[in-house]
């Protein structure tokens, strides 16, 4: 494949010609739910670089939907799913020891930031990682109901969408939900005037809340960030009504924020930690890290999956953590963060009226528009130009490249969006 320098080259119209062949096949036989944010038909990928079915070669600022978190086709990762490829590709863990699986929980559990010991169960994805947890806090504590935030976004099965807050389309034809949720403002003083005056007096007794499920920073609401101070006061509200804290870090963690798990940031120790997108570089693994207390309170048959933490995603996971530990990719996350979110506000203070904020941590950075659809336009606008970001929230396009990004692909990628933005605005 062509070079990470020679990104972007845009050498047909887009969609291209074979891109609409795709295109036709998929209007026929997919399902209508799945909602394409652009015409992007990726064939190859290298570093921080797609190329398409036409040759096209796009700057990749989404990474999958922040999934691959090491880069397309990075080395390690290849050569681990190769490695393991060659020598078992599935058997069950939920019936059988793997010894890959034990040693990818080891992995991770050393990166927990927990209080005591850690359990891990793994997981096909982010949604799977949600339902898991949702069973371990409502066992372990014995009670029914939990607390999830508006704007939230936990997933689409069903415990995960009824969590999930950020869009009520996701949940418009699908109720009755799961019962004994319920929800309150994020990342304001107003969040705990609402469960202590509202929800606790109104709805649900304090003593029968098993947990409150959180993002660190929410994700597909916008790439909100939380103002200081905010997860430790509602830590302190957790542990002054027994009720668990539960950190989702399916988008915001391995390694997206400069640290390992962005709730690292505020010093803050969840008693459960959930994971999945970026934690195997684009193979299907997830994952909910426990104060061992809390799975051990569960016995065998009360949770299993036939295919989460199967060889090969384990092999990738481990070779993506390496990644990140021996390649500085936290520190490069950081480090290009902020040279993105620099250049990003300078874009802003250009264009007051049009760009209304610019935030994030790291390499999840959110920029909001005055409006839904010139959020939309931009988008477009930069995907012409060959840069792939997608949009978040109800008028947000986020900015989540691989952790590999270089300060090169972040200037060309600023001018290009700089581009896409002086478009919309003339």
């Amino acid at each position: 494949m062509t070079t990470t320098r020679t990104a972007p080259l845009i050498r047909t119209e887009l969609p291209g010609p074979r891109a609409r062949e795709v295109l036709d096949r998929d209007l026929a036989v997919t399902s209508r739910s799945l909602p394409r944010a652009y015409p992007l038909v990726p064939r190859r990928g290298r570093g921080c670089v797609i190329e398409d079915v036409d040759g096209n070669l796009f700057l990749d600022f989404n990474a999958g939907i922040a999934v691959n978190s090491t880069g397309h086709a990075h080395p390690g990762v290849v050569a681990a799913i190769r490695e393991q490829s060659g020598e078992l590709l599935h058997y069950s863990a939920s019936d059988f020891y793997l010894p890959i699986y034990s040693r990818m929980c080891r992995a991770l559990a050393d990166t927990a930031p927990i209080d005591g010991p850690v359990r891990v169960f793994l997981t096909n994805s982010g949604a799977e990682a949600v339902e898991g947890a949702l069973k371990l806090v409502r066992h372990a504590t014995g009670r029914p109901y939990v607390i999830s935030f508006f704007g939230a976004f936990h997933g689409r099965s069903y415990g995960a969408v009824t969590l999930t807050a950020s869009k009520a389309k996701y949940h418009k034809g699908f109720g009755p939900l799961l019962p004994g949720v319920v929800h309150a403002p994020y990342g304001s003083d107003a969040t705990f005037d609402h469960i202590e005056n509202v929800l606790f007096r109104h709805q649900v007794p304090a003593d029968e809340v098993a947990a409150v499920f959180v993002e660190p920073i929410q994700g597909e609401g916008g790439y909100l960030v939380p103002p200081p101070g905010w997860l430790a006061r509602l830590r302190e509200l957790c542990d002054r009504h027994g009720i668990l804290l539960v950190a989702d870090e399916v988008q915001s963690g391995a390694g997206r924020t400069g640290k390992m798990w962005a709730i690292e940031h505020t010093g803050v120790r969840p008693d459960v930690l959930i994971s999945a997108k970026g934690l195997a570089s684009g193979l299907p693994l997830g994952a909910f890290l426990a104060r061992a207390e809390l799975m051990e309170s569960w016995g065998a048959g009360a949770h299993g999956s036939t295919y989460g933490g199967s060889p090969v995603p384990c092999a990738a996971g481990l070779a993506t953590l390496a990644a990140i530990e021996e390649e500085g990719l936290l520190a490069n996350a950081t480090a290009v963060g902020d040279r993105l979110l620099t250049g990003l506000r300078a874009l802003r203070a250009r264009h007051p009226g049009l760009v209304v904020d610019v935030r994030g941590v790291g390499l999840m950075i959110g920029v909001e528009f005055d409006t839904a659809e010139h959020a939309e336009a931009v988008q477009q606008e930069a995907f012409e130009r060959g840069l792939l970001v997608l949009e978040c929230g109800e008028s947000s396009i986020r900015l989540s490249p691989p952790l590999v990004v270089t300060a090169e692909e972040a200037d060309t990628a600023l001018r290009l969006f700089a581009d896409a933005v002086d478009a919309v605005a003339g």
